[in-house]
């Protein structure tokens, strides 16, 4: 079974950094795209971004265009999510997901917490 674990988050003043890793167990990673969604509270779940691990190419939603970068480590089988000048809006738990086989794969999630 496919295992992710997300890691970095914490408690940032708003215009501030955080960098999210996620872990995985992948074995053929390069085969997967992953991707970082958030959830803040009482909101639904939203897609952040996503990389497609063979060809690198990415996605991001509106609201962090030029702000976040996701990017991949294919030795350490690990996918990142750079997030800077941070915005109180952005407070959310941060999960990262991959699909195998028609079945998703979610991590445990990380609080991400930006004080205005």
């Amino acid at each position: 079974e496919i295992q992710l674990v997300e890691s970095g988050g914490g408690l940032v003043q708003a215009g501030g950094s955080l960098r999210l890793s996620c872990a995985t167990s992948i074995f053929t990673f390069e085969d997967y795209a992953i991707g970082w969604f958030r959830q803040a509270p009482g909101k639904e779940r939203e897609g952040v971004s996503y990389i497609r691990i063979s060809d690198g190419s990415t996605y991001y939603t509106d609201s962090v265009k030029g702000r976040f970068t996701i990017s991949s480590d294919n030795a350490k089988k690990a996918v990142y999510l750079q997030m800077v000048n941070l915005k109180p809006e952005d407070t959310a738990v941060y999960y990262c997901k991959t699909r195998w086989k028609g079945n998703d794969f979610w991590g445990q999630g990380t609080q991400v917490t930006v004080s205005s």
